[in-house]
């Protein structure tokens, strides 16, 4: 691995970290301030912050199934770890970096949770279209991967991802 492939991936480390921190951060302050409290409206009839300890995945689904959600955001830590030390360091693969970064730093936010309290911390409430509640590190996962569906299908080309596919002649010499 040369320096600048290094480079990258300690700022993908290091972005990672203050996003997760941001987000036990904000988990942190809902339990503080509206566990056991009536919801806070920040602008009436639109948006609150509202505690709920969700034991289940987005909109309540699959209750209480701790190691399948703690397996399959392993599987997909593994599978962007994997990515991020294969792309190449074109600057058009930037992009790539953060999004893959902030999709890990959602899985991990969520996995702090299960694995600390048995249930993920949600505090952010839509009141207008009555969207369940959320916290930050799913803004993370769902922000992210909005814009990494957008790019894989309008900005990169077919053989931009390359670099992912299994090369038949490095596997030969492997073995």
């Amino acid at each position: 691995m040369n320096k600048q492939k290094a480079k990258l991936l300690i700022m993908d480390i290091f972005l990672l970290i203050i996003l997760v921190a941001l987000d036990q951060f904000t988990k942190y302050t809902a339990v503080l301030k509206l566990k056991n409290q009536a919801a806070f409206s920040i602008i009436d009839d639109v948006l609150e912050f509202n505690y709920l300890e969700n034991r289940g995945a987005a909109f309540g689904m699959l209750q209480n199934q701790k190691i399948f959600f703690l397996f399959v955001a392993f599987i997909f830590l593994m599978v962007i770890i994997y990515v991020l030390i294969r792309v190449p360091q074109d600057k058009k693969y930037f992009s790539l970096h953060v999004l893959l970064t902030m999709i890990s730093a959602g899985a991990i936010g969520n996995m702090i949770d299960r694995i600390r309290l048995d249930y993920v911390v949600d505090f952010i409430y839509i009141v207008l279209i009555n969207f369940p509640i959320f916290n930050v590190a799913d803004m993370y996962v769902t922000f992210a991967t909005v814009i990494l569906v957008f790019q894989v299908l309008f900005v990169y080309k077919d053989n931009d991802f390359n670099f992912l596919s299994f090369n038949q002649k490095k596997f030969r010499e492997l073995k």
